[in-house]
């Protein structure tokens, strides 16, 4: 898919009264998913999308802590100047259709990575949490170092 077809599907989606609305969505949400996505899958999903839609997503570095699916809303909405509404509106209109871009595997190995939230904003259905919180263990050894692990356990969906 052409980056021009990305942002007609993104219009009719959103419902938007001009291209150039659609297009300055899909470039702001395409950034703002870029703030959260590390990793293989931020390599797989730039590669999966248009070049300029692949330029706007890898155009921003990722945050070290990723926000909940509501966090997105909530900063993309403070980002742009809109409301949470419209803000929600617009991620829904672009992340579908990155969904529908980037295929089911990928998108799935996406939401994985992400915390919970997302996969309603991607269009997919989302009925248990997606993995458990982190649990860290610290325990201390005779010389007072401590020792920290974490483990996500990562639940069938």
């Amino acid at each position: 898919m052409s980056f021009e077809r990305l942002v007609e599907t993104v219009r009719y989606e959103g419902a938007y009264p001009t291209g150039e609305r659609a297009e300055e969505v899909t470039r702001g949400v395409l950034a703002a998913l870029g703030r959260q996505v590390t990793g293989e899958e931020r390599v797989a999903l730039a590669g999966a999308l248009p070049e300029e839609a692949a330029r706007a997503f890898a155009a921003e570095l990722p945050r070290i802590e990723p926000l909940t699916g509501w966090g997105f809303v909530k900063d993309y909405a403070a980002r742009t100047g809109g409301s949470p509404a419209t803000a929600r509106w617009d991620v829904g209109a672009v992340l579908p259709a990155v969904a529908r871009l980037a295929g089911p595997a990928l998108t799935e190995r996406v939401l994985d990575r992400l915390p919970d939230g997302y996969a309603l904003l991607f269009g997919q259905p989302q009925l248990a949490p997606r993995r458990t919180a982190l649990r860290e263990t610290v325990s201390r050894d005779a010389g007072s170092r401590e020792t920290v692990s974490q483990e996500t356990v990562s639940q069938a969906a």
